[in-house]
């Protein structure tokens, strides 16, 4: 392909794609480097993308060729597309299922028709010591018991196996969809919702079973985690990070389904009961009463029959349920979540233990086929106080950071900004239990903390949904599954340093699609000129990352309607 200076994109030999913003092309190149590629940077002008091994290999497992990622960076391209850039992406796609886990009556086959590449495989430490007699020049024994470790190992050597050794059926469990909710309302699939869940069962077979959907925020990825309960109609476990989270899964599977509570239990701090279905926390699970003891609770695994396990918000996945996991690959996998990016760097693990992502759509398509509130993002720069300026220079960088987030400036924002929400719902949301205190007695809001009790919890949730009580301000416990459908705003007053996934917990609270239409706003306070704009400009990669513009705006913009500020606007 020649040169085509009109084209906003720079692909480079490194394997980092640069990508105008300003070009009248950039909606519709972002969308399609959005499968393949990882957004790395995004300041104002040049977004910067990378091509991984790991997102190329997630494309693939999606269904993604080779061939389609090179024809949108040769459609794209200001300059020809490197040599090398021509030559490796074909090659790193095909390392996808070059290796295979097969079955038959003696148990686990690692089969290779390459044998160079079989032999050298063989060899590699990290690889050999799962690998169990040899059947045939293409084939190797392994043992069950290795099944996720050898995947592990073949991942990180890059030639990440394709797991078609099939699951444990699993105990039967009628499980059905209502076409009316047992609240009343008409219910049915929402087509992406249909498609996410019929890619991930694939008909029953072994190609499908385990793997991970990448959905919004509000877009309802619990219910696909009803509708390939349906499918299946199996005893199911659910793994999700909180107890809020559990009551939702709870109601949510009363509401859609002819499961009665009887056949759901719940196994938390509070209840430990094993039911057909089970609800239970990431917390209980990684609970030990001393670091050198084993986890008592991961009994759970094995004390029912499952044939199905679903780990909602997969992204905050703890690190020992990754070994757990590696041990119970004969048990279907489904990964729920909103962005695969985990601040540990786990994405492999991920990738080899879980599944590799089966479906992903763009929040902005599903904003624009009206399944999720059009949000406008907003970042709100504030001065810090003059009595904290040297207590601030002098300060150690974690302090610094902490300094700026409770910037006592913020809260005159928040007054400005609740009076000219005042007949909306609003969430308000920081780091800083201290910060939120001082928000909650000034405001005369009620405060949900970790240490709230889960009874007072979700009375004041339930209160928030019905409109009886228009204004929250919640701890990080924010950031995790709660249903509240009517929030529209939410102001975020401190975050975790630069957390991507934090962003998207936070943004989709009020993505929920609202009777009236109006437009959800996202409201971030920073202090500028601190390390709190270090760390915000990386949380924006996440809104970047998902289409969305943010505005950005000075605080006497908000306190002074009147004033203005040059050179501040849209981006």
């Amino acid at each position: 392909m020649g040169t085509n200076l009109n084209n906003p994109l720079v692909v480079q030999s490194d394997r980092t794609l640069l990508l105008e913003v300003d070009n009248p092309l950039y909606p519709e190149v972002r969308d399609a480097l959005a499968p393949f590629a990882e957004l790395i940077r995004s300041p104002e002008h040049i977004h910067t993308y990378r091509l991984t091994e790991l997102s190329l290999w997630n494309a693939a497992a999606a269904g993604m060729t080779a061939q389609a990622m090179l024809d949108v960076l040769q459609r794209y391209s200001k300059y020809p597309v490197p040599a090398n850039i021509i030559r490796d992406i074909p090659e790193i796609v095909s390392r996808y299922g070059r290796i295979r886990l097969e079955k038959d009556e003696q148990g686990l086959r690692l089969v290779c028709p390459d044998r160079p590449l079989l032999e050298e495989l063989a060899r590699h430490p990290e690889v050999r010591q799962y690998l169990g007699e040899r059947l045939s020049a293409s084939e190797f024994r392994v043992p069950t018991a290795h099944r996720g470790l050898i995947k592990q190992a073949l991942i990180s050597v890059g030639y990440p196996a394709e797991d078609l050794a099939g699951y444990t059926p699993g105990a039967f469990l009628d499980i059905r969809l209502r076409d009316t909710t047992l609240s009343g309302h008409p219910f049915q699939l929402r087509p992406y919702q249909k498609q996410a869940a019929d890619i991930f069962y694939a008909g029953g077979d072994v190609r499908g079973g385990s793997g991970v959907i990448v959905l919004p925020c509000g877009a309802g990825k619990t219910i696909v985690g009803l509708a390939v309960m349906a499918l299946l109609q199996r005893h199911t476990l659910v793994l999700t990070t909180s107890i809020s989270a559990v009551k939702q899964w709870h109601r949510e599977l009363l509401d859609k389904t002819f499961l009665t509570d009887e056949q759901i239990a719940e196994y938390t701090g509070e209840s430990k009961e094993l039911g057909p279905v089970t609800l239970a926390t990431y917390n209980i699970l990684t609970y030990r009463p001393e670091k050198t003891e084993e986890f008592p609770h991961f009994r759970i695994f094995d004390q029912q029959d499952w044939g199905l396990i679903i780990y909602d918000e997969v992204h905050l996945l703890p690190a020992p349920v990754f070994r757990i996991t590696a041990q119970i690959q004969a048990r279907r996998r489904l990964g729920l979540t909103a962005t695969l990016v985990r601040e540990d760097g786990r994405e492999a693990d991920v990738f080899s233990l879980i599944g590799p992502k089966k479906y992903d759509v763009p929040w902005r398509e599903l904003e624009t086929q009206g399944w999720i509130a059009e949000a406008q993002c907003c970042e709100i720069r504030v001065r810090l106080v003059e009595d904290l300026r040297l207590e601030y220079a002098l300060a150690e960088p974690r302090l610094k950071y902490r300094l700026a987030s409770e910037n006592p400036a913020k809260l005159d924002i928040i007054a400005k900004l609740l009076e000219r929400h005042a007949g909306d719902q609003v969430l308000i949301i920081g780091q800083y239990l201290s910060q939120l205190r001082q928000i909650r007695d000034r405001f005369h809001i009620p405060l949900i903390t970790g240490t709230t009790p889960t009874a007072e919890r979700e009375r004041l949730y339930q209160a928030f949904r019905e409109g009886k009580l228009p204004r929250l301000v919640l701890s990080k416990v924010g950031n995790f599954a709660i249903d509240l459908p009517d929030a529209n705003v939410l102001i975020q007053v401190s975050g975790t340093f630069g957390s991507r996934q934090e962003e998207a917990q936070r943004l989709g609270r009020i993505l929920r699609p609202k009777p009236d239409g109006i437009r959800a706003r996202f409201y971030t306070l920073v202090t500028r000129d601190t390390k709190e704009m270090d760390f915000a400009q990386h949380r924006q990669l996440f809104l970047t990352e998902q289409g969305y513009t943010y505005q950005i705006l000075d605080a006497e913009e908000i306190l002074d309607p009147n004033h203005r500020t040059v050179g501040v606007g849209a981006q």
